[in-house]
């Protein structure tokens, strides 16, 4: 009998030329990640050769129920660290069906900017840097955090080691390796100076790419903690404390400010 992990790890390139290609995109809030899947008859390298496809926007705050069609356009292209072999992540923008980019597609008026024959001469690089904080997923308190209390000062966090001062590390280094995989650029990674708070960098990477490459690399980000059972925030103050605490139990927190 198949284990479920059997299942999961399943070579497909042993029995068929077809693969999967899981197409991503922004959704309505401008910070959530979508994604879903489909079938291609065989590998693809070159974004523009990918159908283009559709989805409910009304289900992600991007169009009304009752017209509720949007189109994805491909962009870009990475290896998928999750089903490995020949499948593929594919990060893409929306559009209505008349082919006008919906209000949350900031990547068109970027890639209008970006394909200027005078900005892509002078070939802009960018290294972004992005902070996180993994969240224990039933109480939404950070990893290294002792329920309803606060961690010690900060100091021996920030780039830290041991079992008392790295959290989630498993996570991280498991993201750093899939975004290698993926082909995204990702330079260096570090812990924060909070207790279950991290780094990643991704750079140096030129014109519109380097967004592709953040937003493909969040949504690795999001996919590996769904699996670990951990939730991850991108906000820069994921604790708010002005409503829960006294001013004495917050002001312990002076340090993470």
């Amino acid at each position: 009998m198949a284990l479920l992990s059997d299942l999961i790890n399943l070579n497909l390139s042993d029995t068929t030329e077809k693969i999967i290609a899981e197409y991503v995109w922004i959704g309505g809030t401008g910070m959530d990640l979508r994604s879903k899947a489909r079938t291609l008859s065989g590998p693809v390298s070159d974004p523009a050769k990918l159908p283009k496809w559709n989805y409910d926007g009304s289900s992600t705050l991007q169009a009304p129920g009752e017209d509720s069609e949007v189109i994805l356009y491909p962009q870009a292209i990475f290896k998928d660290p999750f089903r490995r072999g020949n499948n593929i992540l594919v990060m893409c923008d929306a559009y209505t069906p008349a082919g006008e980019p919906i209000p949350t597609n900031k990547r068109y008026n970027a890639a209008k900017i970006f394909s200027d024959p005078a900005v892509a001469s002078e070939e802009p690089w960018y290294g972004i840097e992005q902070e996180y904080t993994l969240l224990q997923k039933e109480v939404k308190w950070p990893l290294g955090w002792p329920i309803g209390g606060f961690p010690g000062p900060q100091g021996p966090y920030y780039c830290g080691i041991g079992a008392d001062k790295a959290f989630g590390r498993d996570i991280v280094d498991s993201h750093y390796k899939a975004c290698l995989y993926a082909g995204i650029n990702i330079s260096g990674i570090n812990g924060e100076v909070m207790p279950g708070q991290w780094e990643f960098q991704v750079g140096p990477a030129v014109g519109i790419s380097a967004g592709d490459e953040v937003w493909m690399a969040r949504y690795i980000l999001e996919r590996i903690t769904e699996i670990a059972g951990v939730v991850v925030s991108f906000d820069p103050k994921p604790i708010d404390v002005r409503f829960l605490f006294s001013s004495v139990a917050t002001s312990s927190l002076r340090d993470f400010s």
